[in-house]
């Protein structure tokens, strides 16, 4: 088995939004948007408005993320955050 370092550029070309990994559709960003969100919600007051439309966009990402493996390889500090997105 030949086992090489991957690059940005292999999994996403210049000029390229997006690419389908695993058959989800992944678009740039989606892993700093996730990270954004995780912060934003740890500075929201639960249920509020912006704490509602912060998760629904952690649901919105999440698929994604366990698609190509970030939530395998990382774990999320806050244990509250952690709970919610398990059960997103």
């Amino acid at each position: 088995m030949d086992v090489k370092p991957v690059k940005p550029e292999d999994v996403l070309p210049d000029g390229q939004d997006g690419t389908e990994m695993y058959g989800e559709y992944v678009r740039k960003g989606s892993v700093a948007a996730f990270v954004g969100n995780v912060r934003a919600l740890a500075a929201t007051e639960p249920s509020t408005p912006q704490w509602e439309a912060i998760v629904a966009q952690l649901r919105e990402l999440k698929p994604a993320l366990e698609r190509i493996g970030v939530l395998e390889v990382f774990e999320l500090r806050d244990p509250e955050v952690r709970v919610l997105v398990q059960t997103l």
